[in-house]
């Protein structure tokens, strides 16, 4: 038999990803596996433990950046899931944050790759968090697609991360006031700011000032009002969606939660509360 390579370093695996181009690296390119930071993956989770390593991670987060005073929002399919009721999507596999340049400049000098050590309120939940910094952070073009995420919070116990986005003027001299990321979204200063107080998974958070705009612009008007999707449905009086055994021979569901890229309109943004109250301001968009 063949010896069996033995686990690189992290330090290893940086410089490799450097060499490589390409800086985060998953251990796969499916919807299952591009989900997980190959250093740290072993094994595919359950449902169960990826809905307690999320609810967890985002808490961590959150709380560790306010404590820290680091501006930091939600983003995206996490954006979408407070909307609904302040809490993950339980389909999503990993959450998504946003930041300014000029944060994601800090974080990359000041915390690159530090952990951060969590307990649980209740005590029965342990983790570390390792934040990781991607060094094309400066690079704010697209360029080959390979680096179009500016850093992760890490789960080193399994794999499973926060995407964290930073946005910025790239062009201020034909584009005042536009921030984007390097995937093609792009806000203009008065969709971001100033952003919201409100809270997800039962901590502090921060939203996009228009918020449901910005929801119905990246995914459909239906993503807000659909109330049955892979696998799950909503319940109104539990406000909470509810896994449902898999039913074979169902047709497949058009996924409304592949994100397009945002371009702004306008739009009165109004109150910063979430959940499927908020569906009589839409209708104007059907």
């Amino acid at each position: 038999m063949g010896a069996k390579a033995l686990p690189k370093s992290e330090e290893e695996a940086v410089e490799e990803t450097l060499t490589n181009n390409k800086y985060f690296h998953e251990p796969g390119v499916n919807d299952t596996f591009r989900h997980y930071d190959q250093r740290y993956f072993k094994n595919v989770v359950s449902y169960e433990e990826r809905e307690q390593t999320l609810y967890h991670m985002i808490r961590a987060y959150l709380s560790t950046f306010r404590r820290k005073g680091l501006e930091t929002w939600i983003a995206h399919g996490t954006l979408l899931g407070w909307w609904w009721n302040g809490k993950i999507l339980p389909w999503d596999w990993d959450l998504d944050t946003q930041v300014s340049y000029s944060t994601l400049d800090y974080l990359g000098k000041k915390l690159n790759r530090t952990k951060h050590h969590y307990v649980s309120d209740d005590k029965t939940f342990t983790r570390e968090y390792l934040l990781d910094v991607n060094p094309w952070i400066l690079e704010r073009e697209r360029g080959d697609g390979d680096n179009v995420i500016d850093a992760r919070w890490i789960d080193t116990h399994n794999g499973l991360f926060i995407d964290i986005t930073g946005l910025s003027e790239t062009h201020p001299d034909v584009q005042p006031g536009v921030w984007s990321c390097k995937n093609y979204h792009r806000y203009r200063t008065k969709d971001l700011y100033p952003l919201r107080e409100s809270t997800y998974e039962g901590v502090p958070a921060m939203i996009p000032y228009s918020y449901d705009q910005i929801l119905i612009e990246e995914y459909e008007p239906k993503a807000l009002v659909l109330t049955e999707y892979e696998g799950h449905h909503w319940d109104p009086t539990a406000r909470a969606w509810i896994k449902e055994e898999d039913v074979k021979g169902s047709p497949p569901q058009k996924s409304f939660l592949q994100p397009r890229p945002h371009i702004p309109r306008n739009m009165q943004p109004r109150a910063t509360e979430p959940g499927i109250r908020n569906v009589p301001r839409l209708l104007h968009w059907w």
